[in-house]
């Protein structure tokens, strides 16, 4: 039976694979990248599939995918393989006495999205904890060892590797604290749940579990039953801009190192866009989360143009009401809107 991208993401939409590697050493995936670059194949490297999104018709090429699961802690330090689960990592390090990975827990994927990404959550993201990664650059051929900086981490969500095919991550090192007390909670949210005032601390482990509370709520956490969580997470990046627009003028706002960030999730509910719309629109196999504006969700039986002219309604809209036009936050490979 062939292999569909339906089958390996967590929005559940996508066609064919043409061929499939699954890499469980990082050699392995050397040795796959090295020979699909001499050939001149098509490649797409993958990870959990919580953040792409593939094309009806699939991918006519190689993919591979991560499945390395090393994990070693030495001191402060950690580093973990590409493929190893992410929340995996999360738990590992709580029981072990180390913090700071603690706001990040129940974000689904893989260790080798979290600097593509700069996942971030509840005030954490990863550029605060990385010390180094393991670099395969298809480019020269070479395998490098970086540090932070050179990762082009900066506004919101960014980094040199975010929509570039050259460089792959297959090692990560993160530097933590010896405590059993968490990072400053700087999100009213979780403070609130954890009952303690915002730039307070508490147990990591009691922020972790509140952490995986709150997403629950928000359907942020995966559960093959819930089709709210049939989803990329957030689909659509909240929008950095040097002049926000006068019709604008009541979203909050938070500063960026490229200007003022505004919350694509008050935007889209603004917009005329609530929790569960959708449910009534085209035919019922696309909407938006019941719990959070800013994921796009597949009700069950949604192919990947469904899921497209959704985000394109809901840009449209949003861009009619505000004038700011909303980018996709997820990979997008073989579709668009």
């Amino acid at each position: 039976m062939t292999t569909t991208f339906a089958d390996l993401t967590t929005m559940r939409v996508g066609g064919p694979i043409g061929h499939l590697h699954v890499a469980e050493t990082g050699a392995e995936a050397i040795d796959v990248l090295r020979a699909a670059t001499a050939a001149g194949d098509p490649l797409l490297v993958m990870g959990g599939g919580s953040n792409l999104i593939v094309g009806d018709v699939g991918w006519d090429g190689t993919v591979v995918k991560m499945a390395s699961t090393e994990l070693e802690m030495d001191g402060q330090l950690v580093t973990a393989a590409a493929g190893v689960e992410w929340d995996r990592l999360v738990k590992a390090t709580l029981d072990e006495g180390l913090a700071g990975l603690e706001a990040l827990s129940g974000i689904p994927g893989l260790v080798g999205g979290t600097p593509v990404q700069n996942v971030g959550a509840f005030g954490t993201v990863t550029s605060d904890v990385l010390d180094s990664l393991s670099v395969y650059d298809r480019q020269t051929g070479l395998l490098e060892r970086w540090t932070s900086d050179r990762c082009g981490f900066g506004s919101h969500r960014q980094s040199v590797f975010k929509r570039s095919d050259r460089w792959v991550v297959l090692e990560v090192t993160y530097r933590l604290r010896r405590s059993d007390q968490s990072r400053p909670v700087e999100y009213v949210d979780l403070a609130s749940k954890l009952g303690i005032e915002v730039g307070g601390t508490a147990p990591a482990s009691d922020v972790r579990e509140a952490v995986l509370a709150l997403r629950r709520t928000r359907g942020m956490v995966l559960d093959p039953e819930d089709h709210d969580t049939w989803s990329v997470g957030s689909f659509f990046v909240n929008p950095v801009l040097t002049e926000v627009p006068d019709r604008a003028r009541d979203c909050p706002r938070y500063p960026d190192v490229k200007g003022t960030k505004l919350p694509a999730a008050w935007l889209i509910e603004r917009a005329g866009f609530p929790r569960g719309y959708g449910e009534e629109w085209g035919n019922g196999t696309v909407a938006l989360s019941r719990r959070h504006a800013l994921a796009v969700t597949n009700r069950g039986g949604a192919t990947t143009s469904e899921i497209m002219k959704f985000a394109a309604h809901i840009r449209e809209g949003v861009e009619g009401c505000f004038g700011i036009r909303l980018g996709p936050e997820c990979d997008l490979v073989n579709c668009s809107f």
